[in-house]
Parts: structure tokens; sequence; C-alpha cells
């Protein structure tokens, strides 16, 4: 048996999960309340875009402390109990595009049947039941599609019914990946 021809099914489920991604975000109005709008957006923008005060593209955390030790001070404190408190993604200045977006997507897609393409090759047999196959494939896949958002409501407040649905559309494309792989696992390795 040649990882090679794991390549097909590789490919393929990153292609399908791709097309099945497409489809919940832009049919399915799932997601469009994910992100809220500041209040005074135009104000809170208007400060940041001040002499100085524009922020490269990066994340930020604010208030923002340097060290537990400073976080637990009474200056830190203050402004903690004071607000807001939160985290910000700020992206270059300009029309957003999704070309690189959507890229570095795929590549993720990739990435997750690559490793379900190694979960497989070393774990199962060829000629398994495909109950079996469907299993496997569906787990590995399920764990890193669906739960790869999590973190964002541990550390970042995200809210839970966002990270929810994320999981929900990981169900999905963990079914894709699995019937994917399934469909094409070999009966016999020559």
């Amino acid at each position: 048996m040649d990882f090679i021809d794991l390549l097909l099914p590789i490919f393929l489920s990153a292609v399908f999960v791709f097309l099945a991604s497409s489809v919940l975000h832009m049919l399915i109005p799932i997601h469009r309340n994910d992100c809220k709008r500041l209040p005074d957006e135009e104000g809170v923008l208007e400060a940041m875009r001040k002499d100085g005060a524009m922020p490269p593209p990066g994340e930020y955390m604010f208030p923002h402390c340097a060290d537990m030790k400073e976080m637990v001070g009474p200056e830190m404190t203050a402004k903690y109990d004071r607000g807001p408190v939160g985290f910000m993604i700020v992206r270059d200045s300009g029309t957003p595009t999704m070309g690189k977006p959507l890229l570095q997507w795929f590549l993720y897609c990739i990435g997750v049947s690559l490793l379900c393409g190694g979960i497989g090759y070393y774990a199962l047999a060829p000629g398994l039941d495909d109950i079996v196959t469907l299993q496997v494939f569906g787990i590995a896949s399920f764990g890193m599609y669906g739960f790869s958002s999590a973190v964002n409501s541990i550390w970042k407040s995200v809210p839970w019914s966002t990270t929810i649905k994320f999981v929900f559309d990981g169900l999905i494309y963990a079914a894709v990946t699995a019937a994917t792989f399934t469909w094409l696992w070999p009966d016999s390795w020559g």
C-alpha cells in the first residue's frame, strides 16, 4: 500500500469540503449575525484614524498588560473595571478581498484531508467495512473541523452561539470528508 494512492481522496475531500463551505456561507444565512456593529462605529473609527492612533494590522487586547503580575495590580484592575475589555483584529486598510482567505481555507482543507489520509493509512486495513472507515474518517475530520473555533470562545469571549454554528459546519465538513474517503477507500491494496 502506498500513501500516493490516497492523493485522490485527499484532494477530492478538500474540494468537496470547500464547495460545501461555500454553500453554507453564501446560501444559508447561519453566520450572518456572528459579528456585531460597534455603537457609534464611525466615531470609534475616526478616533482610531487620528494621528498616531491608527494601529497596524494585527490582533490587540485591551486593556493590555505585559504579564500576570501587572494584570492583578490596582491600575490594571481599575482599567478592567472601567472597561471596555476586549480583543480586536485590525486588517490592512482597503476593500476586503476573498482571494487570499479562500486560498488559505482550501490549503487548510488539504491539511485536514492529509492528516485524515495519514490516520487511515496507519490505522485502517484495506477492505474494511464501510461503516468503520466512515467512523474513523468522520471522527478524525470532525475533531479538526468541528472544534477548531472553540478556543476563541474559551479565551477570547467569542459567543458560544457562534462557536456552536462553526461546530455544526464542522459536522457537515466531517461528513463530506468521511464520505469521500469511504467512497474512495480501496477494497484491497496491491
